[in-house]
């Protein structure tokens, strides 16, 4: 599957800033003491185990950063499989430059692997169904675009992106606000209608009062059960969205998809993903 790339000037700022602090206040200083400015060298960044491959595109932008005359040539895109010790990408150019983009560039990629590795695992675990495999935002802080776009590469979904995005109603607000009514209510009366609303329940009497008072397109079931969550689905009949979510590990994602949710969100997607080990060979 091919993705439509970000505007590479949305991604410079980020990236810009990782460079910085690993440049500090005076560069390379090591690469700068020891490799003359005119060495050139071709270098590869390979993969050392099989995955599925996110962070090219920042990774590209990261040497463009440091110098805007290095060839980079992407051999596996975004999105698309590697095997171990396959070559991912290519850097021509001065050595110093590229020693100076090495770092930020393959910890982006190796991080960004790994989330949409561990992404295509799970959405794996929901073959033969209609349930979709969606991220959190439960993101490291200022990489959240980049973390949720390599959900994106490894076959799931996004929730919203930011507070802004859509109404989430939670547990906590609930409570705060004096029952599921009282924040329906509150939402049909200040809400645009442009913006979706979803709310969260964890026990079969709250998603009766949502059915009841309505207001919410989607209902986020929080921590049921699976016969639980089965009965939540049969009680929406189709009615609302549903998401399942909390607790979610690997090994229940095909028997949270067979209640026949239509989303099942998990945090650990960008919390929880390992790094996948790529390294920059000259």
């Amino acid at each position: 599957m091919s993705f439509a790339s970000i505007p590479d000037l949305i991604l410079e700022p980020m990236i810009r800033a990782a460079l910085m602090e690993d440049l500090g206040s005076y560069g390379d200083v090591t690469t700068r003491a020891v490799i003359g400015d005119d060495v050139t060298y071709v270098a590869k960044i390979n993969a050392r185990a099989d995955a599925v491959v996110s962070g090219m595109q920042v990774a590209r932008i990261a040497f463009h950063l440091v110098d805007p005359s290095l060839e980079v040539e992407t051999h596996v895109a975004d999105g698309q499989h590697c095997t171990a010790e396959q070559s991912l990408m290519t850097i021509k150019g001065r050595a110093a430059s590229i020693l100076s983009g090495e770092r930020v560039a393959l910890n982006f990629a190796g991080r960004l692997t790994g989330i949409a590795t561990m992404t295509a695992s799970f959405v794996a675990e929901t073959k033969g169904t209609n349930t979709r495999v969606t991220c959190t935002r439960k993101t490291t802080p200022g990489l959240r675009l980049v973390e949720k776009l390599a959900v994106l590469h490894g076959g799931g979904f996004n929730h919203r992106y930011s507070l802004s995005d859509a109404i989430l109603i939670k547990d906590n607000h609930i409570a705060a606000a004096g029952g599921v009514r009282a924040v329906l209510e509150a939402t049909k009366a200040h809400a645009s209608h442009m913006m979706a609303v979803e709310i969260e329940v964890d026990r079969l009497d709250q998603l009766a009062e949502v059915l009841e008072v309505g207001g919410a397109s989607v209902v986020l079931l929080d921590n049921m059960d699976n016969d639980t969550l089965r009965e939540a689905v049969s009680l929406v009949d189709g009615r609302m969205i549903t998401e399942a979510s909390g607790n979610v590990r690997r090994d229940r994602i095909a028997s949270i998809a067979a209640t026949g949710v239509d989303y099942i969100s998990s945090g650990a997607l960008t919390h929880s993903a390992p790094t996948i080990d790529l390294g920059l060979d000259f």
